[in-house]
């Protein structure tokens, strides 16, 4: 599988996905490994198995098998982290801000990758599962790190196109499943 499989596997009312998925694979502006680690963190967060396996396998020759596994580890901690801060944000008693998260993220310390890379992962896929709190952090950390605004922008268009193929990818698997349930 592949990212042309993906492009493929489009109908033609996502034309637009199909044409952005296309200009993103192929930009140049964030260096391969930021581009194809935030790819795989980003497939990842999407929990789509097409887009993970098509993405995974354009990587598999693009990123060192530390920075693989560290943008598989940014979706993998942030599927936990952006529950449990999205609800410290969102809930109106303030207790929860004071209160230690006693979750294990010992990943985001030591990541295996340049902490900016993982950063930038890892807001990637906050933008993904919507957690605001997690946004203001990593794109702060990020500042800090010296990326501009237009290499963390990127990171989130890398997103919401990775994140819309996999919506038409299900949306027309189970609209072919109920066609066949009808029939």
């Amino acid at each position: 599988m592949s990212i042309e499989t993906l492009k493929s596997a489009l109908p033609d009312y996502a034309k637009d996905i199909k044409l952005n998925l296309s200009s993103i694979a192929n930009d140049e502006s964030l260096g391969a490994q930021r581009l194809w680690g935030t790819l795989v963190a980003s497939a990842h967060a999407t929990r789509q198995r097409d887009v993970i396996a098509a993405i995974e396998a354009e990587a598999a020759d693009k990123l060192a098998p530390e920075a693989l596994k560290a943008a598989r580890a940014a979706a993998a901690i942030m599927a936990m982290n952006n529950i449990y801060y999205r609800f410290v944000h969102l809930a109106s008693a303030p207790d929860y801000k004071t209160l230690p998260a006693k979750l294990r993220m010992n990943v985001i310390g030591n990541p295996g990758v340049e902490k900016a890379d993982f950063e930038l992962w890892s807001l990637a896929v906050s933008a993904i599962n919507g957690c605001g709190a997690c946004i203001d952090a990593h794109e702060a950390e990020l500042r800090k790190h010296g990326l501009k605004p237009a290499e963390i922008q990127t990171a989130v268009r890398i997103a919401s196109v990775v994140n819309a193929v996999a919506a038409v990818l299900d949306g027309e698997a189970a609209l072919q499943s109920s066609l066949a349930q009808a029939a």
